[in-house]
């Protein structure tokens, strides 16, 4: 519980833990809202069937909140129009232009103040629950500064996200986000580069230094951040190589591969 898990990928697509943790916390029963600004929900729902899970079951009975940040942004850029009450949680594209600098705390109305009362009023406990806990999911945190979100509006809303699901609900929440050493992208890097120093736990997902390789999709760094807990700890460190297959993915030490073998 209270635990920051940051998925980080490069050279590679790490959408494979996100699947993995969404069909994870449902079958655990926790209580999850996945803002999805990748891809679309059919798209995960079908991912989701291969992995014995059923989204849509899981919104009927209110166990999964979805945003769907593709159609929010239809709805924005070609005036759908918000409902009564319920302000789009991507407001801030029609509000900012895109050379405005907009922070959370600045109490400007151009931040991503909306998306974390989204998220806020998705996992406030309710009468009646019997989720085991609160999970937050994002996919992907690289979209919001393609949108034109600043670095600091970004940091600052997983600020405010950590302080309410992972302190206060004493749940987790799980982030994917690109990465790109050789990038010329200063604002991703640096978003980045802030969320691994907070995080618990990375898995960080590249692609093989050597190419394409038909038994070998990719390696999995995982970082148990120990030090974040107490100073005097080394972080744990595992290395392990992949193939990603129809409906799992297959983990083995460096150099075991069938490939190899």
């Amino acid at each position: 519980q209270g635990q920051f898990t940051l998925l980080r990928d490069s050279r590679t697509d790490g959408s494979f833990l996100v699947h993995h943790f969404l069909s994870f916390y449902l079958r655990a029963g926790c209580k999850v809202c996945f803002v999805a600004l990748l891809q679309s929900f059919s798209h995960y729902s079908i991912v989701a069937q291969k992995l014995g899970v059923s989204l849509a079951a899981a919104k009927e009975r209110g166990q999964l909140v979805f945003l769907e940040g593709l159609k929010s942004c239809l709805d924005l850029l070609f005036g759908e129009g918000e409902q009564p009450g319920e302000p789009n949680p991507l407001q801030f594209l029609r509000l900012c232009s895109p050379d405005t600098s907009f922070m959370f705390s600045s109490g400007s109305s151009c931040d991503l103040r909306a998306l974390f009362d989204f998220v806020q009023a998705s996992l406030a406990p309710g009468d009646g629950d019997s989720w085991k806990g609160p999970v937050l999911l994002l996919d992907d945190l690289s979209v919001l500064l393609s949108l034109g979100a600043a670095p600091v509006a970004v940091l600052d809303f997983i600020h405010y996200c950590r302080v309410s699901v992972c302190c206060q609900l004493k749940g987790n929440i799980v982030v994917l986000v690109h990465s790109n050493e050789d990038s010329e992208d200063e604002e991703n890097e640096l978003v980045v580069n802030s969320l691994c120093h907070h995080s618990d736990l990375i898995l960080w997902a590249e692609g093989l230094a050597t190419g394409f390789c038909k038994d070998v999709h990719g390696q999995i760094k995982i970082i148990k951040r120990l030090s974040l807990r107490q100073a005097a700890e080394q972080d744990l460190v595992q290395i392990y190589q992949y193939k990603i297959q129809d409906r799992n993915v297959t983990f083995f030490a460096r150099g075991l591969s069938s490939a190899v073998l």
